[in-house]
């Protein structure tokens, strides 16, 4: 092989990717960043996270001025301007993405605007967005950063009929007066609430026989239970048979607890979750291993070759930017470590494993839930608590949910927490640092809380447990 030209070449330049490659520069590697995509920034920045955020607190506020009457105010809503949201949203998000773009460019890294493909184990091949001509970058190792994409699953007509997807929704600048959303997952939620709260009619059509799969089903009941009072129809348990066009209009028929249905909406929004965005990558050239799409990763995020390391979305647990960060810097040190002649020791840890949804009431969970404990045979205990008992929650007018917290039951340390509910986002956040210092339910009650606030909720479930703890 030739003198390679960089000690560690990043393909991707996300989040992951950007923090693969800053950890590398700082390690004294020579680093290089290759991004084939329209604009710099990465899904989270561009189509992900902020800007769906964005429009949620639209959403959020909203649904503030629909409840005014309970709060003694005389408010309703005009109605929605589409636009004005739209372009607050591509402010904050070409502001975001400039900064992303000015740190990328900055002269830390070789910055190639272009798709890169392995040709063998040490060499890519750069196929430049500006048409000009191919080239050959060499390194002495890699991190594959590169992201998912959205997954359209094959539905007969579906894609003859056409179909929204989250990108669609974030950019439009008028909504349909009836959509139909497909899946039950994080994106499918949070679209739904924006799209329901701007006047849309919503009608949710999931495969699991539950929302958010995966997540204690007491969790995703809470949010059934929201959304159909606020007026969405929710179908659980489905089978997608067939999409049509229907007088302009689209035809979706279904299944569902061995009934037929048909359902004609205006629009369609796909939301049935995304898959790694891996074509192209020629990742067979360099003997790099998949399985059902992802690349295969040891804790060390090292790939099948040792050399190669992978983060974020093409090959974590679970597709979330903090956890993608987290995996671009310790692939980043592990390979600097590799490079020096040391062995690539630094671990990756998902004991924390956090995860929330942006849904109203929302969703937020971290550590272990009920079910994995069982699974993994570890004695614990549970309590949980409900917002409609919990003084600032009912002074808010926002009861639906409740908090969960899970315990060892015999040393009492927190292994995992949910909660369901108002800012459960933020709230989650109180258990995350005990867990990560390993704090037991009788060293969390020690902690003072506020009185009347959110967060002192958790003090009953906490206390609960501690109760049932052997002496």
């Amino acid at each position: 092989m030739k003198e390679p030209n960089f000690d560690f070449v990043v393909i991707g330049g996300g989040s992951g990717g950007y923090a693969a490659a800053r950890t590398a520069h700082s390690a004294g590697l020579s680093v290089a960043v290759i991004d084939g995509a329209k604009e710099l920034g990465g899904l989270c920045i561009l189509r992900g996270c902020m800007p769906s955020k964005t429009l949620i607190e639209s959403a959020n506020r909203q649904l503030h001025i629909r409840h005014a009457a309970e709060f003694g105010l005389n408010a309703t809503s005009q109605g929605v301007d589409i636009r004005t949201i739209r372009d607050r949203k591509r402010t904050l998000i070409a502001d975001f993405a400039g900064y992303r773009q000015g740190q990328l460019e900055d002269g830390r890294f070789t910055l190639y605007r272009g798709h890169a493909r392995f040709l063998d184990k040490h060499t890519l091949e750069v196929l430049p967005r500006d048409g000009s001509s191919s080239f050959q970058v060499t390194a002495r190792s890699f991190c594959i950063a590169t992201g998912s994409e959205v997954f359209v699953p094959d539905v007969p007509g579906l894609a003859e009929t056409g179909f929204w997807t989250s990108d669609d929704v974030l950019d439009a600048e008028a909504l349909p007066k009836t959509i139909a959303v497909l899946g039950g997952g994080a994106i499918a939620l949070e679209m739904a609430h924006y799209l329901e709260a701007m006047g849309c009619g919503v009608t949710l059509i999931q495969r699991n026989s539950q929302l958010l799969t995966g997540l204690d089903r007491e969790c995703s009941d809470v949010i059934a239970k929201a959304y159909t009072t606020r007026g969405m129809a929710v179908h659980l348990g489905t089978h997608l048979s067939s999409v049509s066009s229907h007088e302009g209009r689209k035809r979706i028929e279904f299944t569902q607890d061995g009934h037929n249905h048909a359902i004609v909406v205006d629009e369609i929004l796909l939301a049935m979750g995304r898959q790694p965005a891996t074509r192209g990558l020629s990742l067979e050239s360099a003997t790099v291993s998949t399985h059902i799409g992802k690349i295969t990763v040891n804790d060390r995020m090292q790939t099948s070759q040792p050399h190669i390391f992978a983060a974020g979305d093409v090959c974590s647990p679970l597709d979330v930017v903090h956890i993608a960060i987290q995996q671009g810097e310790i692939a980043a040190r592990n390979a600097a470590r590799l490079l020096s002649g040391k062995e690539a020791d630094e671990t990756i840890d998902y004991r924390l494993m956090l995860f929330g949804v942006f849904s109203h009431p929302q969703v937020a969970v971290v550590g272990a839930t009920s079910e994995k404990l069982k699974r993994d045979d570890i004695p614990f205990l549970s309590a949980s608590y409900p917002f409609n008992d919990h003084g600032k929650s009912m002074v808010m007018g926002e009861t639906d949910g409740f908090v969960q917290m899970l315990a060892h039951a015999e040393t009492g340390e927190i292994l995992g927490a949910c909660v369901v509910g108002p800012e459960a986002t933020e709230l989650i956040h109180e258990v995350v640092i005990a867990m990560n210092f390993r704090a037991t339910v009788q060293q969390f009650m020690t902690i003072p809380h506020y009185h009347p606030t959110l967060s002192e909720i958790w003090t009953y479930p906490a206390e609960e447990i501690a109760d049932q703890l052997p002496a």
